[in-house]
């Protein structure tokens, strides 16, 4: 009787310190659609914010969370494209099984869909290691892609004939796409990107450890729209672009979410007839070289992914993009000495290339949170063909002959990132990254050249094998105080570079160039940031950057070829090493605000152009356009930024940038004026010193007329820019535009742009060596672009509709 009365005793009054717990239950529904919303975020926090515990909701929109400790607890239910419901309840004495009933969660009216909500007016934004170019629908009515619109971001430019983008006057600049590289050449991607599908642009120019060190003068890195709206969305853009022919332009946007799974592609082309036309003038012979070429265009680039939620803490991702694209190049150049008959060139090309790229990704959100573990795998490939036939009339030499380039390429990439917040105001970020990157180019010619001897012999064969891999590890860490927050990270990379030229002449001798260039490197990076004020920001930061040769700078194949210039690349070129400081002002007004920085760098081994003689045949005159590395060099520079809005109807983005660099190389020329004998003892090299000071301006301004219409006005004003050989003289241009909005919700827009309306912009040069001379190239700038956007979709969740069927009805399947 004693043992059963303890017993009973012990069971009517448990331990009173023994943690109880309960259950809480509820549906959540659409407050507009009145259905059920599923896979929604239910989070269990205590009064001080800490995640205890939560879940998600099943199909019918219902859940149940158990084990739920006792106490005051908030509940909040989180859904992307909703406002955040919060709830303070108490699990106690009497209240252990809690049913919140029916839960309704209303839109959120800010960012329901990233792809349609775009700010009127392009905003400029200094972070602490980038520029943020937000942009508007102003920019977007600059032209109808990527490439139109770069030339109006501060520090940008776009060499008019290449497509080549600089920052802040130089190349060696990196472009991404969404943070990721790609082997489509830069310049064609761009053209083939919709203004309308751009975001933000990112200008990197002090980049942390976090990311590669490529780019002396850093990153460019392009965001584009993602539709993160359930249901089904999309957008279509056509655009023709006319100066003396028509460039046509479209792409097609899609979007569907659904559930666990979101799933979007696009679609996008460019076709392009494009004019070019130039003169260049040697003050030595008194010749002169007139060209004018056409080169039509036609890409495609495709993109399918699709995104799998797992659950709230782990998702996976795939996308592919495939890009193909085809072009014909047509010119004519005359050659015209003082006292003899013309001499012309005609130059045709076919040239074709397929790029595809897979990706595949995994994020896992740790309950800590912002702990979170991404690893993400990327390929890339490559296969190029080019045939060119060169024709000649009135010349001695060369005969007629054709090149044939075929060229096949893959990058991988494999990387881990690792971000732990070990309190509020600290962050590690850790990562491990590999990139492996292999080129094989084989060249075939029916045509003839000098050998070394002055001898005239048959073209030989080459094939050029590069391969160079990247094995590297990062660390950074970041802290905040009151006013001050700082991060310092550093990146080591080892790199394996192997390249081998292997010419093959018509005897079926060989000659073999191989190269070799391993290295390990360090890559420190610091920034430091201090805010009084909310008006007042001030950065500083310094890293170490590295330039490692493209492959088209190590190329030994001839690249193009006119009758006195030939261009090859140099194989033997190493990596160039940067170390910049910078420190930045933000000052933010009612309406707008104003950044201004300074920045300094230090260049190690600097690679630059390089024209020598064509020691082939040293009587021609012609010239050998390469690359090289030069002595060390330093530059400088300031630029001033600023947004704002002087009045409801107008408003504007204005940018100033001035910087200074000091090159030193190495230049030839002959120091005879007998040219037709000239010998090799003729050339004379000469060590040269220069110093460049380039400035530039921009300023792109609004109005705003009506609700729905609005125009633009743009001019930038790019100045001289002295080189080693030759000083580019400046040039400017003034843009026009109008866009007006219409349809239901303002889903068209017509925009409507008239560029270069004054027929300024014009490459112009004066060259000293290795032979004195002046030039002039054209191309179509004074262009008149029409386009037309639309956006379709619901955007609103629509439960699905399901049947009980019977055991004989066959079910179809759905797609999209």
């Amino acid at each position: 009787m004693l043992v059963l009365t303890i017993t009973a005793n012990a069971i009517t009054n448990p331990d009173p310190n023994a943690e109880k717990t309960g259950t809480i239950t509820g549906k959540v529904l659409d407050a507009t659609l009145k259905q059920p919303l599923p896979y929604v975020n239910v989070i269990i926090k205590n009064p001080s914010g800490e995640t205890l515990t939560g879940g998600i909701t099943l199909d019918d929109g219902t859940f149940k969370i158990g084990k739920v400790a006792e106490g005051n607890i908030v509940v909040s239910i989180q859904y992307i494209g909703y406002k955040t419901y919060d709830k303070t309840l108490t699990i106690g004495k009497g209240n252990f099984n809690i049913n919140m009933g029916d839960i309704f969660l209303e839109e959120e009216a800010e960012g329901l869909d990233e792809v349609t909500v775009i700010a009127e007016t392009s905003t400029i934004q200094q972070k602490v290691d980038r520029k943020v170019i937000t942009v508007g629908k102003d920019l977007i009515t600059a032209g109808p892609t990527a490439s139109d619109i770069m030339n109006n971001i501060p520090s940008v430019g776009v060499d008019p004939q290449t497509g080549n983008i600089s920052l802040r006057g130089n190349e060696n600049v990196r472009v991404m796409i969404d943070g990721k590289f790609t082997n489509v050449p830069i310049a064609q991607l761009l053209k083939q990107i919709p203004t309308t599908s751009i975001k933000q642009i990112e200008l990197i120019t002090n980049p942390s450890a976090k990311y590669n060190p490529e780019g002396m003068s850093g990153i460019i890195n392009i965001k584009l729209h993602k539709n993160t709206q359930l249901g089904f969305n999309g957008s279509l853009n056509v655009g023709v672009t006319n100066d003396v022919y028509a460039k046509f332009n479209s792409s097609i946007n899609m979007n569907y979410r659904q559930g666990k799974f979101n799933f979007f592609g696009n679609y996008g082309n460019n076709i392009s007839k494009q004019n070019n036309f130039g003169t260049i003038n040697r003050i030595d012979d008194g010749s002169i070289q007139d060209f004018n070429g056409t080169n039509k265009n036609k890409s495609h680039l495709y993109k399918l992914g699709v995104d799998f939620y797992l659950n709230d803490r782990n998702t996976l991702s795939f996308f592919t993009n495939q890009n193909k694209f085809n072009g014909e190049g047509d010119s004519v150049t005359d050659l015209t000495f003082p006292s003899s008959a013309v001499q012309t060139q005609i130059f045709h090309n076919d040239s074709e290339n397929n790029s595809r790229q897979y990706n595949f990704a995994y994020k896992h959100d740790f309950v800590k949170e912002g702990e979170t573990l991404e690893i993400e795998a990327n390929f890339n490939d490559y296969e190029g063909q080019e045939l060119a036939d060169f024709n000649f009339i009135n010349f001695t030499f060369p005969t007629d002959y054709n090149d044939n380039v075929n060229t096949n390429r893959d990058r991988t990439t494999i990387n881990v990132d690792y971000v732990n917040p070990l309190k509020d105001d600290t962050k590690l970020e850790a990562g491990l990254e590999a990139r492996l990157f292999n080129s094989v180019i084989g060249y075939s010619s029916t045509g003839e050249t000098f050998n070394g001897e002055g001898d005239i012999i048959p073209t030989p064969s080459t094939d050029f094998d590069y391969k160079r891999d990247i094995y590297s590890a990062y660390a950074t860490y970041s802290k905040k105080y009151e006013k001050w927050n700082y991060q310092v990270g550093l990146r080591a990379e080892q790199v394996f570079v192997n390249a081998d030229a292997l010419r093959t002449f018509d005897d079926n001798s060989t000659e073999l160039y191989p190269f070799e260039n391993n290295y390990f490197q360090a890559y420190p990076s610091i920034f430091i940031g201090y805010q009084p004020s909310e008006k007042n920001n001030y950065q500083f930061s310094a890293s170490r950057r590295v330039d490692r040769p493209g492959l088209n700078q190590v190329n030994p194949i001839r690249q193009w070829n006119t009758p006195r210039v030939s261009s090859f690349g140099n194989p033997q070129l190493e990596p160039q090493f940067t170390n910049s400081v910078e420190v930045n002002y933000i000052r933010n007004f009612e309406n707008g605000s104003i950044t201004s920085g300074v920045f300094y760098r230090f260049i190690q081994d600097n690679i630059n152009r390089y024209l020598s003689i064509d020691r082939r045949d040293i009587t021609s005159g012609n010239v050998i356009l390469s690359y090289n590395n030069f002595e060390n060099t330093s530059a400088y520079g300031i630029e001033v930024s600023s947004n704002y809005r002087p009045t409801k109807w107008w408003s504007f983005n204005a940018s100033f940038d001035l910087y200074s660099q000091t090159q030193i190389g190495i230049t030839e020329y002959l120091d005879t004026e007998d040219i037709e004998n000239a010998t090799p003892e003729d050339i004379v090299r000469q060590d040269i010193e220069v110093d460049n000071v380039v400035w530039n301006l921009r300023m792109f301004n609004n109005f705003k007329a009506t609700k729905n219409l609005s125009f633009s006005l743009f001019g930038m004003y790019r100045g001289e820019s002295v080189g080693i050989q030759y000083t580019r003289k400046p040039m400017f241009m003034v843009n026009t535009g109008m866009r007006y909005s219409f349809l239901k919700d303002n889903r068209g827009t017509l925009s409507l742009s008239y560029n270069d309306i004054f027929r300024t912009m014009q490459y112009e040069f004066e060259s000293r060596t290795p032979f004195p001379a002046e030039g002039v190239f054209n191309f179509e700038s004074n262009t008149i672009n029409i386009s037309f956007n639309y956006r379709f979709g619901g955007g609103k969740y629509k439960a699905l509709k399901r049947k009980q069927r019977a055991n004989d009805e066959q079910t179809g399947s759905s797609g999209f």
